[in-house]
């Protein structure tokens, strides 16, 4: 990947938009009055959304759409707004070395008697004890965490019901596609009648935001136990949700050829907090 400027991956918003969005991340402390939970998630949805437009411009989608499109995926995360860093990495790092599901989709498949929106509530019936026994308190505060995953539909609705308002106060115009395409990566099932440039869309949100990740050195060492960031690992998940039929060829391979020219080099390096190494620059 050849060495990248800044507007490689440009915020096509304005920054000041840029930034209030991002504060709807922030939430206030259930368990402390007066105190605000600073949203965790807010660099990985700048850099997300950032490598998002870029990708859905080489795909042709036109800068009307665009524009409406970055606002989506700068909010995508929001049904994770309060997240509890280490309560959720606890809950979430424990899961991850048992090979316990994390999303609604994977949790059904493993458990097909659980009713469909209620992922959360199986999760903390099945795994009462254990959580226990890590000294997790079974509250409505850990709920929310585990529902941050498992029933994220349900958690961003009411999130988006708040901040709507809000959003019409700024000038956005919030479209029912945006929601669709921020549900995509836990809930794929929803987008099989949208037209085929959501779905698109989707898709791309889904394939940066994973990209991302994988390179994020933050999330890592929180929830990922992840020690070391490779793009070697990160484009080997991107392949397994190609065979997943979640990613198609034509997203896929939009963003490696992003990748490939420079675009992403700077996001990732942001992501890493280290510059990428002179092999990597070449993958």
């Amino acid at each position: 990947m050849r060495q990248s400027t800044d507007n490689r991956a440009p915020v096509l918003v304005p920054s000041a938009l840029a930034q209030k969005l991002l504060a709807f991340y922030n939430y206030p402390d259930p368990r402390r009055r007066g105190r605000t939970i600073r949203g965790y998630d807010r660099p990985h949805a700048l850099r997300t959304a950032r490598m998002c437009a870029t990708v859905a411009r080489r795909l042709g989608h036109p800068d009307a759409r665009l524009y409406s499109y970055q606002i989506a995926c700068l909010l995508h995360d929001l049904g994770r707004a309060g997240l509890d860093q280490k309560l959720f990495g606890t809950i979430w790092s424990w899961a991850r070395r048992q090979g316990i599901p994390s999303r609604p989709r994977e949790w059904r498949a493993v458990h097909p008697q659980t009713r469909y929106g209620r992922e959360t509530e199986a999760f903390l019936a099945r795994y009462h004890d254990e959580l226990a026994q890590l000294r997790i308190p079974i509250d409505p505060w850990t709920r929310e965490q585990v529902e941050m995953r498992l029933g994220y539909a349900r958690r961003l609705a009411r999130q988006l019901r708040d901040v709507k308002p809000k959003l019409a106060a700024l000038g956005v115009k919030w479209m029912p596609w945006m929601q669709r395409v921020m549900l995509y990566y836990y809930y794929p099932e929803k987008l099989k009648t949208a037209p085929a440039w959501v779905r698109e869309l989707a898709e791309v949100l889904v394939a940066c935001e994973q990209f991302e990740a994988y390179s994020n050195r933050e999330r890592g060492r929180d929830y990922y136990t992840r020690n070391k960031e490779q793009l070697s690992e990160a484009f080997a998940y991107l392949e397994k949700l190609r065979g997943e039929q979640i990613l198609s060829d034509r997203v896929l391979q939009a963003l490696c050829q992003s990748a490939a020219e420079g675009d992403f080099d700077r996001i990732l390096t942001e992501a890493r907090g280290v510059a990428l190494s002179s092999a990597e620059t070449k993958y």
